[in-house]
């Protein structure tokens, strides 16, 4: 099943956005400079609302995933069995400006998009290993 490959691979996922922020990978001129905090936030709003969780953020921008790790972190065995309740419930329902939601549902889009951002940052990475030169979003450089 396909959630559940985005599950076990969340947090390694993780890890390599945030080691390649480590090591020098520039966002600014990607979508993901601004997608990633957006996604952090909300994930830690299923977390909070749709699993009981206790996540705070208090860092702006990319900074945020770094943050949400170090909480992670210390109460991950929790976290990991609350996201497993969440992935179970079919029927949980979380309250968001546009209306009730699926839990499930929005825990689901949130770890498909850290698969699709760690891809990403990959490709990235292996593109400046290569020397290949910046790209730039709707510039003509």
């Amino acid at each position: 099943m396909e959630v559940q490959a985005y599950y076990q691979q969340f947090e390694r996922n993780v890890r390599i956005i945030l080691d390649a922020l480590a090591a020098g990978l520039d966002l600014r001129t990607t979508s993901l400079e601004t997608s990633l905090p957006i996604e952090v936030y909300v994930l830690c709003e299923v977390l909070n609302q749709g699993a009981g969780e206790d996540f705070v953020l208090t860092a702006t921008g990319v900074a945020r995933l770094a943050e949400f790790q170090q909480q992670f972190m210390k109460h991950e065995g929790q976290t990991l069995a609350a996201m497993e309740r969440v992935l179970a419930d079919k029927r949980g329902t979380m309250r968001t400006p546009e209306g009730r939601v699926l839990v499930k549902e929005m825990l689901i889009r949130r770890l498909e998009f850290f698969n699709e951002a760690a891809r990403q940052v990959n490709v990235m990475r292996t593109q400046q290993a290569l020397g290949s030169p910046s790209q730039y979003v709707g510039a003509n450089k």
